[in-house]
């Protein structure tokens, strides 16, 4: 069976972020107030699978593994059955 995925990948609270950094600064430039700002990747593919449950367990490990890193990112795990 296969299944769509998507990871979003942010940074955890409290982790310097530049990019959003220099996108409240620049927006400030641009002559609006922006606070707060944040950023994610988001990294979507199709994976061959079983079952959902399966296909999740998989990219918990790809997350873990090579995809983040668990100490300073947090990420969010979407998977869907395509038709």
């Amino acid at each position: 069976m296969l299944f769509n995925v998507e990871v979003k990948i942010s940074l955890k609270n409290g982790m310097l972020n530049p990019e959003a950094t220099t996108i409240e600064r620049s927006l400030d430039l641009l002559g609006y107030d922006v606070n707060n700002a944040k950023t994610i990747d988001i990294i979507t593919f199709e994976m061959d699978g079983d079952d959902e449950s399966e296909v999740n367990e998989n990219v918990v490990d790809m997350c873990e593994r090579l995809l983040c890193n668990p100490v300073i990112h947090n990420y969010e795990i979407s998977v869907t059955a395509l038709d």
